[in-house]
């Protein structure tokens, strides 16, 4: 049997006349059939011959999803040179230290702007090459198509650099191995979905390609039978959801609870008729849910009048969605589950290629949980109730980091850093973060996340929610976005009654600024970086403690 990078390009042999790959521009399509891709791919890889590429060079690629960066991807992967992912809207500083400590030979990016933005911040960065040049210099039609070169499983694939949530990123290094199992568990999981069908699934696809999850999905598509559309303007996503029709697309949460939001603010300011009729559906349908009936009126009523209009603005042919990066608001999952939108949740990291978990297509999801382990790999509850994981997903460690790969690396198991557990059904829930454990003066360890994803539920028109408190007697929390205050208020008080005295909130600010990576705050797949959050606003948390503490004496006074 063959690597993964054999499969790919043998699928794309069979779909050799079939369209395989199509870019959004505006209101059409550019496409390219199997034979055409592979035909690009050829071509680059005459070209990387006529720089005298070698085995284990690493290469960067820089720019958005596009049919070229894929070319570009396949090709180096088949002559054997590591690749190395960057996003195109990362800080220049930023992505030329990666460079550095990669040691990239060479620089592929999208357009020549995006390659000089580095070189003015890096002046020694390395030979800068743009897609059109080397695609330009043999004529379209005249690249041979080769199988890939031979590959070992240890031979390293790609390095991929961390989010960079405290210090700098790390540079995860992917093996062939680590890709032949991903990709074996991730076809069978669409094989699960019903993909075996002659018709092409048709799939979306918005998430940037530097990230290891977004990879394996389009690699997974170039497995299948597929049909996988790529947008070209983030700014016009919904646009693009409608007119490329797909069947599946992989999502972030903040897009789903975004749309959840939308549509009940949508509703809210609606005619009597159209809140009474959501309002009835939506508790005809939980009380169906509960085992209880539920009116089956309401629920039809519902269905015609607003849940199939919700539906046709995806397209009017989706199946499901698949969602990652992040926990999932239960509520957001069970919205999607009325409108009769499947969501799988999956859950992993980049040192294990992406995931470790997916929900199973053919089993009732619950709402809150990631799905069981995939696969092949062990999936354990260590100290502190971090996840460890054992298993041919992980990674062989840190780009030149031994000390670091030693530590993730310790005891034979990959330590996550998340905290979770299982419960009966082997589903798993993620909780947190260990190293965002805020610790009180009272000794009180207490996860953020639970709370900031609650409030973000709530509170109308936030953007971001950051609870900080750490040696502190209690917990406060910045709220950024166009929020008004009795709104946040409010919230903040619905939370707090089912929490702990210890973990209730007692003050917050709204930030005038919303976190950004631009700003240094976020990190390029949108992740809090909290300590420069709290370095950023130390003197709006210390007004902000300084302000209870004032109002705490009076009242005890």
């Amino acid at each position: 049997m063959g690597n993964f990078l054999e499969s790919v390009f043998d699928r794309l042999l069979q779909a050799a006349d079939r369209v395989v790959l199509r870019e959004v521009r505006g209101q059409q399509f550019v496409n390219v059939t199997g034979r055409e891709l592979l035909e690009q791919v050829g071509r680059v890889r005459t070209c990387l011959r006529q720089l005298q590429l070698q085995p284990g060079d690493r290469c960067a690629l820089l720019g958005p999803n596009s049919i070229q960066w894929i070319a570009f991807d396949l090709a180096l992967m088949a002559e054997g040179a590591i690749v190395v992912p960057l996003y195109s809207r990362q800080a220049p500083a930023e992505l030329a230290g990666m460079l550095r400590d990669c040691g990239a030979r060479f620089l592929f990016a999208g357009d020549a702007a995006l390659a000089e933005s580095i070189a003015q911040v890096w002046p020694e960065a390395p030979q800068r090459i743009v897609f059109d040049e080397i695609l330009g210099e043999i004529p379209a039609g005249k690249g041979a198509i080769a199988p890939p070169n031979p590959r070992q499983p240890d031979d390293l694939v790609t390095i991929i650099y961390t989010s960079g949530t405290s210090g700098e990123p790390k540079g995860v290094c992917l093996n062939t191995g680590n890709l032949n199992h991903m990709l074996a568990c991730t076809t069978a999981w669409m094989d699960r979905l019903g993909w075996k069908e002659p018709r092409p699934i048709t799939v979306f696809q918005y998430l940037p390609f530097n990230f290891a999850a977004s990879w394996i999905v389009m690699l997974s598509c170039l497995s299948k039978n597929t049909v996988l559309t790529l947008s070209t303007d983030l700014n016009k996503v919904a646009d693009e959801i409608l007119l490329s029709k797909p069947n599946y697309f992989f999502n972030v949460p903040t897009l789903l609870e975004r749309v959840r939001r939308g549509v009940e603010e949508n509703i809210s300011k609606r005619n009597g008729l159209t809140r009474r009729v959501y309002r009835n559906a939506r508790e005809a349908w939980r009380q169906k849910q509960d085992g209880k009936g539920g009116s089956v009126f309401w629920l039809a009523f519902g269905g015609a009048l607003i849940f199939s209009k919700i539906r046709a603005r995806f397209g009017g042919d989706l199946r499901g969605l698949v969602c990652g990066s992040a926990p999932l608001a239960p509520e957001t999952q069970d919205f999607f589950a009325m409108l009769g939108i499947p969501i799988w949740q999956v859950y992993g990291l980049t040192e294990t290629c992406g995931i470790c978990t997916m929900d199973d297509p053919q089993i009732e999801s619950e709402p809150g949980r990631v799905g069981q382990a995939i696969p092949g790999i062990d999936l354990m509850v260590g100290e502190t109730d971090e996840i460890v994981v054992r298993g041919p997903n992980v990674f062989p460690g840190y780009w030149n980091r031994p000390e670091e790969t030693a530590k993730a690396l310790y005891g034979g198991v990959f330590h996550t850093g998340d905290q979770g557990e299982v419960n009966s059904k082997g589903n798993w829930r993620i909780s947190g973060r260990i190293k965002n454990l805020i610790v009180l003066n009272s000794g009180h360890n207490i996860a953020p996340e639970p709370i900031e994803d609650k409030l973000a539920q709530l509170v109308p028109g936030v953007q971001q929610v950051v609870v900080v408190g750490n040696g502190r007697g209690y917990l406060c929390v910045l709220l950024a976005g166009s929020i008004d205050a009795t709104a946040a208020q409010s919230a903040i008080d619905r939370v707090n009654c089912e929490l702990p005295h210890y973990r209730q909130v007692r003050n917050f600010v709204i930030l005038k600024e919303a976190c950004t990576p631009e700003s240094g705050l976020l990190t390029a797949n949108g992740k809090l970086r909290r300590d420069a959050i709290s370095a950023r606003f130390a003197q709006e948390i210390e007004q902000m403690y300084k302000q209870h503490a004032a109002l705490a004496t009076g009242k005890s006074a």
